[in-house]
This record gives C-alpha cells, structure tokens and sequence, in this order.
C-alpha cells in the first residue's frame, strides 16, 4: 500500500512542472477568460426579453412593456459588455482600447436583438408549419430543442461576425450540450430554418444555409477532410444549401465545393459529396429486406415459435 503523503508530494511536483512548462494551464499573465457560467446566463435571460411570458413570470412584460425591456436590457448589456472585455483582453496587444471595443461590440449585439427576433419568430413559423405534430406555435417556442439551438445559434453569429473571442463557441457548445444539436457560430443561416428532432445534427462553421431548409435528426453538414487542420481555417470547407431544401434524417453532406440546388430532398441515410441540381430528389437504393416466419413445434402440449438465424 503506497504512502498518501509521499503520492500527494510526487503528483503536486509532477503537475506544477507541467504548469510552468505548458503556458496554456494557467491565464496569461493578468488576464482572465470569460465565465461561461455568467455567458449562458445571459442567453438565458435573454430569452425572456425576446420571448416575454414564457421563462419567467414577471407582470411589468404586460402593463408595462417598455419598463420591462428597458429594465433587463440594462442588466444585460453590463452583464454581456463585461464578458466581452474579458474574451478581447485575454489576446490584446493594447488593452486601453478594449474599453471602447468592448462597448462598440456590445452596442451592435443589442441593437441587433429587435431583427433576431424577426428571424426566430419566422424560425417558430416554420417549426409550426412544418411538424404536424405541433399543436401551437407556443408549444414550438417553450419546448422545442431545435428552435433553443437556432435561438442561441443567432445570437453566437452576431458575435462570432465581430470576432469576439471564446464566448460565440461557449453559447453554441451550451446549446449543443442541453439539445444535441451542433451548430458552429460562424454558420451562414436563412431564416425560416427548422430542425425536426434535432438529435445528432451538425452543421460546420463555413456552411451556408439558405431561407426555407429544414433538416432533420442525425444530420451532417460538414468538411470532406480535417487532416490538414490549421491550414484549412477561414477556406470554405463545409457545404451550401440553397433555398427551399429538406434534407431527412442521417443524411450526411460534405464538401466546401458542394451545392445542394434550390428545391431539392435529400432522402434519409444519403452520404453525398458532390453537387446537386436543383429540383433534384436524391436517395440510395433501399437495401435488400430478408424476411423470416418461425417454425412451429410442438412441445409438451404446447406450440413454440422457433426462429432461425
């Protein structure tokens, strides 16, 4: 049995060498990254300012509607501003502009809000007029996962176009975390976009999304390689979907060079990698169906089904 004290000595000594040696174990000098709790906070909250009366009860929403927004708005901009300070400090090379940078940044997100929610009530549209298993359209907006990914996904863009560091991909690895669904930040998304199920869908950072898609569970919109890493950052690697495109369930899209035209279905269980017409239907050929009936056979009395294999 070894000696608690003499381990807990040779692990203590063994990780801070790592420590000093390896620079991304501890902040840079001064610096600090964002709280992520404090990041998916202000998601959170946010959402009952862009859908008042579904997460919170609060009556000023009703009677007084401008004393409400103006309310939370002032919490959330000081919340948002200070996090963003923090994500730009971390890599400035001039921290005394952070300040003014930080409040420029800030001041486009929120004066972005009103046009977010345009998009995300035609997103609620489309989540309606699509499923006919939604029974209403507030029923889309309090519990479907696909609407909350798309929801935090628009707001991670606005961020991700100004090139704040970390904080887009906290926000989109929350919602991927609580639904499953996997949308990078820098995703080009049209509105009136809808995810049926959602579970297992990713879509890449240079993908291109048009207005009226809908995809559902398990689908891929990805690069037909990483291998080269680095040196693929900021080359269009993911696909392009055109507008008025429904891609079923399991489908797989790959290629920065791949167009899915106007108009097109993507059958579920489709692996493609090249481009598509518009107006095109794709599918694989259905697989062979083996079919088996059981033997019966009499035991004591009794008639049991065998199946063979």
């Amino acid at each position: 049995m070894g000696d608690k004290k003499d381990v807990i000595n040779r692990t203590v000594k063994a990780l801070t060498k790592h420590y000093q040696e390896e620079e991304l174990f501890m902040a840079k000098s001064g610096r600090s990254l964002p709280s992520r709790d404090e990041v998916i906070g202000v998601i959170k909250d946010l959402r009952a300012l862009v859908f008042p009366g579904y997460f919170g009860s609060d009556a000023s929403a009703v009677m007084f509607p401008e004393y409400f927004a103006g309310y939370r708005l002032n919490d959330l901009f000081g919340r948002l501003e200070k996090e963003i300070r923090i994500a730009f400090l971390y890599y400035s090379q001039e921290p005394e502009r952070e300040d003014e940078h930080a409040n420029d940044v800030t001041c486009r997100f929120f004066e972005a809000l009103p046009s977010v929610q345009e998009l995300l009530l035609k997103d609620v549209q489309a989540g309606f007029d699509g499923d006919p298993a939604a029974k209403s359209k507030e029923e889309i907006i309090f519990s479907y996962p696909g609407l909350y990914a798309i929801y935090v996904y628009r707001l991670a863009h606005l961020l991700y176009l100004d090139k704040v560091p970390f904080i887009p991909r906290i926000m989109t690895e929350h919602a991927h975390s609580r639904t499953g669904i996997d949308i990078n930040p820098g995703a080009t998304i049209g509105e009136y976009f809808f995810i049926d199920h959602g579970t297992g869908v990713v879509i890449g950072e240079t993908t291109t999304i048009g207005k009226n898609v809908k995809l559902y569970q398990g689908v891929t919109l990805g690069a037909l390689s990483t291998r080269m890493g680095q040196a693929l950052a900021n080359v269009k690697r993911h696909p392009t979907i055109e507008d008025n495109v429904t891609i079923y369930s399991n489908s797989t899209v790959l290629g920065g060079d791949t167009v899915i035209g106007a108009g097109s279905i993507i059958a579920g269980n489709t692996f493609i990698t090249e481009s598509v017409d518009a107006n095109t239907k794709v599918s694989t050929k259905n697989p062979e169906l083996v079919k088996k009936t059981p033997r019966k056979e009499k035991q004591e009395g009794e008639t049991v089904l065998y199946w063979d294999i």
